[in-house]
């Protein structure tokens, strides 16, 4: 894909719910009308990558979703690509990759994120194991030039195998092209310690993947390549709220703000 310029911002699109998860309202105008709305907003404020997600979907099925979810997240994300002067990637929760990864493939995005890439998880959609070696020739078989970010300890789960943080960011690097380190939580912050061990293990771009927000931005700020902003671009913080353009722009100041402060006179 395109390299991201240094401490990047990649923008979460959260999907209204899509058809098949038990919050979908039957219209599916609007899911296409609102994050082309929020599309807009993000990008006129200088957003460096978009990644768009099925995230109203809860409660999320374990593996693979259905067609329908499946053709609307690859709809939807056309039309993203098509509207972006940006990067576009995509996440198909809870963790169906090949899902992700022929989407990407078939709409021109140029990532997926993938919360289980490697070993096994124990989530509230029970046990994830990771699909890597599926993933990875899915991609060569499409001729896909997308790349694959993985969650490494990721959030909502508590891990059967790499009990090590460290080991688990080193054995990512053989077939992941980003590491993301986030909180325990969606919209938790990651924790310092985390960061440091993702940095000091990973040959791959570290991203920080929860909680981050205008207010401890600086204090995150040189501890990761990139920062995936979801519920702090929302109205009062909050996940699964709409997006507040003013946040948006709050933050992208102050990302501006670091980037000049951290530039050698």
């Amino acid at each position: 894909m395109r390299a991201l310029p240094p401490k990047s911002v990649i923008a979460c699109v959260h999907l209204l719910p899509t058809p098949g998860s038990p919050r979908f309202d039957g219209n599916v105008e609007r899911i296409y009308a609102t994050a082309l709305a929020e599309t807009d907003v993000f990008l006129r404020h200088g957003v460096d990558a978009l990644i768009v997600e099925n995230f109203r979907d809860q409660p999320f099925l374990p593996n693979s979703v259905g067609p329908e979810t499946t053709a609307t997240i690859a709809g939807v994300a056309r039309e993203v690509v098509r509207a972006s002067s940006v990067p576009v990637g995509v996440a198909v929760l809870r963790n169906d990759a090949a899902a992700a990864m022929s989407i990407a493939v078939a709409t021109g995005a140029q990532f997926i994120r993938v919360n289980v890439h490697t070993g096994a998880v124990l989530t509230e959609q029970g046990i994830l194991t990771g699909q890597g070696h599926d993933t990875l020739r899915r991609r060569e078989q499409l001729k896909g030039t997308v790349d694959i970010w993985a969650d490494a300890r990721v959030k909502h789960s508590v891990p059967f195998t790499h009990h090590d943080l460290a080991a688990e960011i080193r054995d990512l690097n053989k077939s992941a092209d980003g590491i993301i380190v986030s909180g325990e939580l969606t919209g938790v912050e990651a924790l310092p310690q985390d960061l440091k061990v993702a940095q000091e293990n990973s040959s791959a771009p570290v991203y920080v993947g929860s909680g981050v927000t205008a207010v401890n931005l600086a204090q995150q700020f040189d501890s990761a390549d990139g920062f995936i902003v979801g519920s702090d671009f929302k109205e009062d913080g909050v996940a699964a709220r709409p997006v507040e353009e003013g946040r948006v722009k709050t933050f992208m100041n102050e990302v501006r703000r670091l980037r000049e402060a951290s530039t050698p006179a």
